[in-house]
């Protein structure tokens, strides 16, 4: 039987009238339940981002840039925190409502949706959006296919960079925008199912043909495990965005004759397979999600199920909290912006490897 450890006691919290974020995480790592383990996932990103040898993989789902949420992306990407996005298409399109200059509305959940759907306002739970600057902004992104080469198939990374940098000719302070600034490469896996794909579709009613190859994106995007040392993931939500990321880890080999990623060390095998497949698992890795893994679904499964595929370090440091995104995110990265105000992580540049 396993000895107990007994040494580690729970540290009641003191209340104290000036005290910082990063102070009281601190004071929470002491405790128990999520409060713990929100202060743990700020622990763990402060050593990753202090790792020389860690690329950094930010994963988002959910309807976060209708919330107030993508200010903290930017945030992120303007202090190197992130060398490579995987986003929602939502999440890199619905913020540009608002870096257009338009709103979304605080509201309530108990509403007419009836009478929402007559007055031009879309809902997302207690947040209101108006219907005529989705539109626009929809409208915007189809003006800027309407300038691009018709006949080339692109990756979504691709396709998003020259966005970025068109919208930053523009001011228009977005997601993509500040990536593309910054030399950082999105890959947006389900680009269509998004105001991407609307605008795609409006493009062609004109006459203009979009072609998003997913393949090319996959390539491109695996490709990148042979520039990096070793890999922590972020991931807020779960979905398409989770798996892709995890997918790096497992799948990169496979563009390799020989079933081994250049430059990368510390290969890891099954004994069953042997050298017929490949393992990278990431070395960091976090997690906040209101997901539960009994149900079977990817947003909720655990890093220690993850483990039996190869794609978390089982020596690694792993931790999930179980807590809506719109709480923990902006705690965490307050946490992390007083814990690193004397740190400054230098970029990875990944964009300019294509």
């Amino acid at each position: 039987m396993k000895e107990i450890n007994t040494k580690k006691k729970v540290q009641a919290i003191e209340v104290e009238a000036d005290r910082s974020i990063s102070d009281l995480l601190a004071s929470m790592e002491n405790t128990g339940f999520q409060g713990k383990s929100l202060a743990k996932v700020v622990s763990v990103l402060e050593k990753m981002a202090k790792d020389p040898d860690i690329t950094v993989l930010f994963g988002y789902a959910g309807s976060l840039s209708t919330t107030g949420q993508w200010k903290i992306i930017n945030w992120l990407m303007e202090n190197n925190l992130i060398d490579i996005l995987v986003p929602t298409g939502a999440n890199i399109s619905e913020d540009i409502v608002e870096a257009m200059g338009g709103a979304y509305i605080q509201s309530s959940h108990v509403n007419s949706d009836e009478d929402l759907f007559k007055k031009g306002f879309n809902r997302y739970y207690d947040i209101l959006g108006d219907e005529i600057e989705y539109l626009q902004m929809t409208e915007l992104i189809s003006e800027f296919i309407m300038g691009l080469e018709e006949k080339h198939p692109y990756s979504s990374r691709e396709f998003l960079y020259r966005f970025g940098s068109w919208l930053s000719k523009k001011n228009i302070k977005s997601i993509v925008t500040i990536a593309a600034e910054k030399n950082i490469p999105i890959f947006c896996p389900a680009f269509p199912d998004s105001p991407y794909g609307d605008a795609g579709l409006i493009a062609n009613s004109k006459g203009f043909s979009l072609s998003i190859d997913s393949m090319k994106d996959y390539r491109e995007y695996m490709s990148l495990a042979e520039h990096v040392t070793d890999t922590g993931v972020i991931y807020i939500g779960g979905g398409v965005p989770k798996d892709w990321i995890q997918l790096i880890s497992v799948t990169a080999d496979l563009l390799y004759d020989n079933r081994e990623v250049p430059n990368r060390k510390n290969p890891k095998h099954r004994e069953s397979v042997g050298d017929q497949e490949t393992y990278y698992p990431h070395r960091y890795a976090v997690q906040i999600t209101t997901d539960s893994p009994q149900w079977g679904g990817l947003s909720g499964c655990t890093f220690e199920e993850a483990i039996s595929w190869g794609k978390e370090d089982p020596k690694g440091q792993l931790v999930q909290c179980y807590c809506d995104a719109t709480i923990a995110l902006p705690i965490i990265s307050q946490g992390l912006a007083e814990r690193l105000k004397k740190f400054t992580r230098e970029p990875k540049n990944l964009n300019s490897i294509f």
